[in-house]
């Protein structure tokens, strides 16, 4: 019998209430007040999210990022910068303790993102998982790369006709997973490697060429457009399918919802963003 997980999908807003409402949903989750939940976002502005790790001014032209009219926020989950436009962003929040998680981040990896693998084969792709086979491979995961997301696969990520279509973070805090992730509908590259710093010309046009190569959006592979709300159809139905889960819908208290608010300020503030 399948489990009944709650499922919230926020619509469009700004990066901070996102950053937030992922965070909030975490200490629900942690404090035992809701049951495993996953969310749908998109948001507006568009916005340049900054890995918890990344070093702001060394790495990202943050002139270039207000001149274009984009948003600029940190996450609390790793990896490098992400270009969230035309995208549906998803959310899994779940115990580490759930009998269903692995122990390991890759192998929950794998786990939470075989929701995104049925929504893919819903919308009449065919996905898989990357998996590094060699040695060469695995070694290669290692080697710093640019401050791009998407711009390699990773173990586990998910490949469609060789490239990389969705890319995620993961973090484990209170004893929860959070994991987060961006599924494209179209990639705006030019934008996208306008916003970052690059020691000089040549290496962003080979970094540029790098990620045209090993990333992709869904609308450059399907024959029609496919819309946000068929996204959201497909990966609902997909993460229902992948996880063996039902869903029911989440409501906040007005507790809950003033302590989204209360954490909004945090994504807010400076002291956050540039944080060393």
């Amino acid at each position: 019998m399948a489990e009944t997980w709650h499922f919230i999908n926020t619509g469009r807003r700004d990066p901070y209430y996102n950053m937030a409402f992922d965070e909030a949903l975490l200490n629900f989750v942690s404090r035992g007040e809701i049951d495993p939940v996953i969310r749908f976002y998109t948001w507006d502005p568009p916005t340049l999210s900054i890995g918890y790790f990344q070093r702001l001014e060394k790495e990202i032209d943050i002139a270039k990022v207000e001149e274009k009219g984009y948003g600029l926020v940190r996450r609390q989950t790793g990896g490098r910068g992400v270009l969230h436009d035309k995208e549906l962003t998803y959310s899994v929040i779940v115990p580490e303790a759930h009998p269903a998680m692995p122990k390991t981040v890759t192998e929950a990896y794998r786990i939470i993102s075989t929701g995104l693998l049925e929504g893919f084969k819903l919308l009449g792709f065919d996905a898989y998982f990357s998996v590094p086979k060699t040695k060469e491979e695995r070694d290669k995961l290692k080697q710093p790369r640019s401050s791009v997301c998407f711009d390699a696969p990773s173990w586990y990520e998910l490949v469609v006709e060789g490239k990389k279509i969705a890319g995620s973070a993961q973090t484990r805090q209170k004893g929860v997973i959070l994991q987060h992730g961006s599924i494209l509908q179209d990639v705006d590259i030019d934008d996208l490697f306008d916003m970052f710093i690059f020691k000089n010309k040549r290496l962003k046009d080979k970094m540029k060429e790098a990620f045209v190569e090993k990333a992709i959006a869904i609308n450059d592979l399907s024959d029609k457009h496919v819309t946000i709300k068929e996204m959201e159809d497909a990966f609902y139905e997909g993460f229902k399918n992948g996880l063996n889960i039902e869903f029911k819908p989440l409501e906040l208290t007005e507790a809950q919802i003033q302590e989204v608010e209360t954490l909004c300020e945090k994504y807010k503030s400076q002291a956050f963003l540039y944080r060393k």
